[in-house]
């Protein structure tokens, strides 16, 4: 049962991305539609999740308990990192492309499917852990993730320590992430109609998101999506290589059972969908982040049951 409710979880993911490809379909979203979508997701929605399930979730206690831990998904993540930059130069990958590649390579859809999947699995107390997890996974991709995303939509690579790459790597959602985390140390708390604000406003990016990729899937032309090295290489990556790096970690640094279960299924989750947003906002291969996002999320609905029945 408890797997039929994961995959029911990335189910309605896929529904929501088949409903936005109709609406488009119809005429209800364009081009200037999913460039709002993109804005409003990176700008208003994502900074507000942040705060409101860090904030949410985590007091300063427990974020020092919990803190041990981070260092299995902090390690397995900067691992799988430099496995794909290996991966990239020795497939190729077109230098256009190549920040995204790495981007879907090693950062997994932690939050949108991650969360939902491991609600489904183990219940509540699976939470503090997918959230250890989605700090580590957040950090990695609004830092070296969106550098190599954003230096995909350049024409000239400019150096990771230029102003250039710090205005694009310092985004409202690394901010916001940044200030749950200062507020949790040090004892702040928010209003209850701040918090109440920031999740209302935090529950419209999947949604959102989700809406935004069938937007983008829809002007995809078919032909377009085919089986090809790049395509093998992250789905290889995001359900091999990450969460076999977890298993290894795990037996190096020994944790509860339920938190080494939940970093499992959070390194063996697709592509993370803000992956093509950010792609949209930088001018990058947002096409090319989109339907790998899609092609992940289908086969997650395959490699799910997998890693429960390893699990146990």
């Amino acid at each position: 049962m408890a797997v039929v409710n994961a995959l029911g979880s990335v189910l309605s993911i896929v529904i929501m991305i088949t409903v936005g490809y109709v609406l488009t379909s119809k005429g209800w979203f364009d081009e200037k539609t999913s460039k709002v979508f993109s804005r409003l997701v990176c700008n208003v929605s994502l900074p507000c999740l942040m705060i409101s399930d860090l904030m949410g979730n985590f007091d300063k206690d427990k974020l020092n308990s919990l803190g041990k831990g981070l260092i299995i998904p902090f390690t397995s993540i900067a691992l799988c990192y430099l496995i794909a930059i290996i991966v990239s130069k020795i497939i190729k990958v077109d230098k256009n492309r190549i920040g995204t590649f790495r981007s879907m390579f090693f950062v997994s859809n932690s939050i949108f499917i991650g969360l939902p999947v491991n609600l489904a699995l183990f219940g509540s107390k699976s939470i503090p852990y997918v959230l250890l997890y989605y700090i580590a996974n957040t950090s990695f991709f609004w830092t070296i993730g969106a550098y190599g995303i954003s230096a995909d939509g350049q024409s000239k690579k400019s150096s990771i320590f230029s102003k250039e790459t710090f205005k694009r790597i310092v985004s409202p959602p690394l901010m916001g992430f940044v200030v749950a985390l200062v507020f949790i140390t040090l004892n702040v708390k928010l209003p209850q109609f701040i918090m109440d604000t920031c999740k209302y406003f935090g529950n419209l990016t999947t949604p959102v998101s989700m809406l935004f990729i069938g937007i983008t899937i829809y002007s995809v032309d078919t032909s377009e999506i085919k089986i090809n090295i790049d395509m093998v290489a992250i789905l290889f990556g995001r359900f091999i290589i990450s969460p076999i790096l977890i298993f290894v970690m795990a037996h190096y640094f020994p944790v509860p059972e339920l938190m080494k279960k939940v970093f499992v299924v959070q390194a063996a989750m697709p592509v993370m969908t803000n992956t093509a947003i950010v792609a949209r906002s930088y001018g990058a291969d947002h096409k090319y982040a989109t339907i790998m996002t899609v092609v992940t999320t289908i086969s997650s609905l395959v490699f799910i049951p997998i890693y429960m029945a390893l699990l146990g």
